[in-house]
């Protein structure tokens, strides 16, 4: 049995102004580097994350004693012409309407669509499941983006959930646990154990 750690990365300038930053590479603000301090989680024996800034900081900061893995995949979603800008700066925007309202399902314009950015995390995380049980590491910490948790514990939480209902807050995250004999059965479920 393996226990991860899905943990959103701390929180960034675009994050204080509610934009969507995705493959910005933003540094995280001096209040979520602060705010990261308060959090607790246990030692890992591997922790992986994605290739942004933000993640490799924060990881950094939680666990400074360990090498960080990174998974190019588990990156945040590309939001195209949306990308470093909030809802009130799109108001108005007939491509931001038709977004929201088919409920985030279309693709972001000159962007990823839901199913290339789901396609794209979950491959990542099989590297960091398979990476885990393939070194025999009962306890492991990914430090990704609020997306990419919401894309894995969507495809896998279980309880089930939908995408928003999994929705976390930066340097907040869940405790799941991952069978090795029902994963490589292909029965991956992911069991909440913790929410912080």
């Amino acid at each position: 049995m393996t226990e991860i750690w899905l943990i959103r990365h701390g929180m960034t300038e675009g994050n204080r102004y509610q934009r969507y930053i995705g493959k910005t590479d933003e540094l995280l603000c001096e209040e979520g580097k602060e705010k990261l301090k308060e959090f607790f989680y246990p030692e890992p024996e591997a922790v992986f994350v994605s290739p942004l800034v933000r993640c490799r900081e924060t990881a950094e900061i939680l666990f400074p004693e360990k090498r960080l893995r990174i998974i190019d995949q588990l990156a945040e979603c590309d939001f195209g012409d949306f990308e470093n800008k909030n809802y009130l700066e799109l108001s108005g925007n007939p491509d931001y309407q038709a977004w929201v309202d088919s409920g985030g399902i279309l693709p972001f314009p000159n962007g990823e669509s839901r199913e290339e950015f789901q396609k794209r995390t979950l491959e990542g995380f099989q590297r960091v499941v398979s990476a885990c049980f393939r070194s025999h590491i009962s306890r492991a910490a990914v430090v990704v983006h609020g997306g990419t948790i919401m894309n894995i514990m969507e495809a896998y939480g279980y309880p089930g959930r939908s995408f928003y209902d999994w929705h976390v807050k930066n340097g907040c995250g869940y405790q799941v646990k991952a069978d090795p004999v029902l994963w490589n059965r292909n029965r991956k479920v992911l069991e909440l154990i913790n929410e912080l």
